[in-house]
This record gives structure tokens, sequence and C-alpha cells, in this order.
């Protein structure tokens, strides 16, 4: 310990803050190392979204991960910790603790019991490493002097040769997220770049919603669509708009004021089956609850289009039906903002980090990592294999 203007000051090689996923794998990397590393963390306690992810199960990662499933303004710069740091190493840490896992669908890999495990195996990693982790600690002022870092806390003064930001971004606020990596960034003139929700319901318009709410709970199998983005997955309707997976994935591309398109029936042609069954007596209401759950397809009809036999529509009328099954338009009026976005789009500007330590280049000893930076992933265990991994990457050289 020093003693700098009468208040005791611990040093640390590296200072972690944020005790998510990012943070704990970057510590335990470093300390791998033999650095000295302590993690401060505002919350009482650590990995907070890790304990509610995959409805309490973890989502920890997803076998298929590749650059594709990320978005960011420049798509290269996540390519090359998610090649030093995979799924299948995750996998490994994860067998080495004998916590049980299987595969849900579409790559996603879920424990069997509970998240908890996963924070259990992080807490082991970094008692094994002497990893400190200072809990319910807000951090009062950082700056730089003389070569080091220094901070102070609600819990004192710490420098360090490292500090590493892995303090997320800000959504779901209710488990404690902030502002404060963007503030640091900005405090050491580093560009961030506009945030936003992302994974995130989206919210009708009123005239649209006057419609729709009856549907509320109602889910189906959909495409849907925002221009070159698409997603094959239920759609569920709430009472504020369209939630499900499909919607939180196109959420992250959706830009307000334009359109989404959504296929409610993506195994048919809709065009060639209503031209095939046009001379049949059968109402159109009761010919789509054949494919349609009966709610929905009650509401199209009632308010969209009509419910005549089908033998009174004209093939363009059915033509048009079709079309309209197979690429209906919504213009969503906004998203359910940061209380239910499951991630931050935007952050940290890539351009001013190393792709290989995620270290600031203005600033050498300065890292970001995590959500905080302008890497988001698709929803499914993606966005835990990027703070695995930016953290992995980051332990190397903090």
């Amino acid at each position: 310990m020093a003693n700098i203007l009468g208040e005791l000051v611990t040093y640390k090689d590296v200072v972690i803050i944020g005790a998510g996923g990012a943070g704990l794998m970057c510590a335990i990397e470093a300390g791998k190392r033999g650095r000295s590393v302590i993690i401060i963390e505002h919350n009482s306690d650590i990995g907070k979204k890790i304990r509610i992810s995959g409805g309490g199960r973890c989502n920890f990662t997803n076998s298929q991960t590749k650059p594709d499933n990320y978005l960011s303004q420049n798509p290269h710069f996540a390519k090359s910790a998610l090649a030093r740091f995979t799924p299948e190493d995750f996998c490994r840490l994860v067998k080495n603790h004998q916590i049980p896992f299987h595969e849900k669908k579409l790559g996603q890999l879920f424990c069997d019991e509970s998240s908890q495990n996963i924070i259990e195996l992080l807490k082991k990693e970094c008692v094994n490493y002497n990893v400190d982790i200072l809990l319910e600690t807000s951090v009062v002022q950082a700056s730089f002097q003389d070569g080091l870092f220094c901070l102070s806390t609600s819990k004192g003064a710490y420098q360090s040769q490292s500090l590493v930001i892995a303090t997320g971004g800000l959504s779901i606020p209710s488990l404690g997220a902030t502002d404060f990596g963007y503030k640091i960034a900005r405090q050491f003139n580093i560009n961030v770049l506009p945030c936003r929700p992302a994974l995130v319901p989206l919210t009708l318009k009123e005239k649209d919603l006057a419609v729709f709410k009856t549907l509320s709970g109602v889910s189906l199998d959909t495409i849907v669509t925002y221009e070159q983005a698409s997603f094959r997955e239920n759609i569920l309707f709430t009472h504020k708009g369209l939630s499900g997976p499909a919607i939180l994935q196109i959420s992250s591309y959706w830009q307000p004021k334009k359109p989404i398109h959504i296929n409610f029936i993506p195994e048919l042609d809709m065009r060639q089956v209503l031209h095939e069954h046009r001379s049949e007596t059968l109402l159109l209401g009761n010919f789509l609850k054949r494919h349609l759950p009966a709610r929905l397809a009650e509401v199209l009809c009632d308010h969209f289009l009509g419910n005549k036999p089908l033998n009174r529509y004209s093939s363009e009328q059915l033509q048009q039906i079709g079309q309209r099954l197979n690429d209906w338009q919504f213009i969503p009026s906004g998203t359910e903002g940061y209380a239910k976005a499951e991630v931050t789009a935007g952050g940290i500007d890539t351009n001013e980090l190393s792709s290989k330590t995620m270290e600031a280049k203005k600033v050498p000893g300065l890292f970001f990592i995590g959500e905080v930076v302008d890497v988001t992933g698709h929803l499914g265990g993606f966005n835990f294999q990027w703070a695995w991994a930016s953290g992995f990457a980051a332990g190397q050289y903090a």
C-alpha cells in the first residue's frame, strides 16, 4: 500500500470494473499470468445477468457461433477474439467443473440445473487465481497519473498498471446497469457510438394496437425480415405490440419509422394455395384457421381481409390476400426500451480498440470488453460468448 495525500492506496496490477461475464473471464486470465487482480462491482453479487439468463438456466454460449452472428459498425472487429476463445473452450471449462448441460435448439447451450452453476464456476476460478472481488463498491473518480490509473472508490483508493472497463451497457437498469463505461471512455477522449436497446420487444402504433392487442399471448412460427436481415422463429403478440425470438432478433437491426415484414405462413406460398382453393365455398376465415391460430385468422379477416366464401373473391383479390399473408408489414412505434432489452447496441467505437487485445489505442493500459463495446450478438448465447472471448483476449495482455 502507498500513502498519497494521507489516503491509503492499494496497488494492483489490474483493476477491473464490473463483475459480469466479461470482467470475470478477464480477471481469471490475467490471474493465470500471475497478475494481481481486483474486480470492483457496485452490485451486491457477481453475475447478475448470468443469473437471470435463459430462464434461470443460463444460455451460456452457442455452438454455432460465427462472426455473422454479431452486429457492429466494424463487422470484422470481433473475429480475432472469437477465434481465440471458442464455444468449445468455454464448454471445456464447464465440463471441467462437472456442470451438466444440454443443447436446446439452434446450437443454444444451457445448464441442466441452474445458472448459479456458471456463477460458481467463475467464482472458483477467481479463487484459484487469487482474484479479489470487491462488492457494493462504487467508483467515484478515475484518472491517469505518472503511468498509473488511480481510482477513488467508496471503499478506498486503488492504483493499477491496467484498467479494464467491463461495466456492460444500459439494458435492464433494474439489475444495476449504468452509463459508467461510456463516461470513462469520453473522459479519455475515446469515441462512443450512439446506443440503442437491442433484443427488445417492439411496440405498435395505436391504430395497429387497437386491433392486435386482443391477440396478446398468441404465438406462431414466422419469418421476420428487416431489409437484409431475416429470422425464422416464433413471434408473440403482447398487450404492447410484438415480442418472441424473431422480433427480438430483428429489433437489433430495426430503425425507427421503417417497416418490418412478417411471413405468417412461411412454409407455404399462400397465393398459390388460395388459387388452388378458389372454387371452394368455405369462408376465408375458416380456411385460414387451417394454417394460423384461430384468433389471428379471425382478426385478420375481421379487420383486413374480409370473410367471404373463397369462391366470392376474385383471383386478383386472392392473390393480394396471399401476398399479404406471406408479407405482412408493420411499422413499429418504437421498442419497450432498455428496461426490457436484453442488450445494448452501439457503445465504444471499435476503431478506438485493438481487436487483438481490446486495449484503447489512445490510452495504453485501458481496456474495454463485453457489452460496453460496439459488438452485439444475436439471441441464443452469442452475447455470452462475446463476453467470454473479449474477456479472454484482454486477460492475455492486461
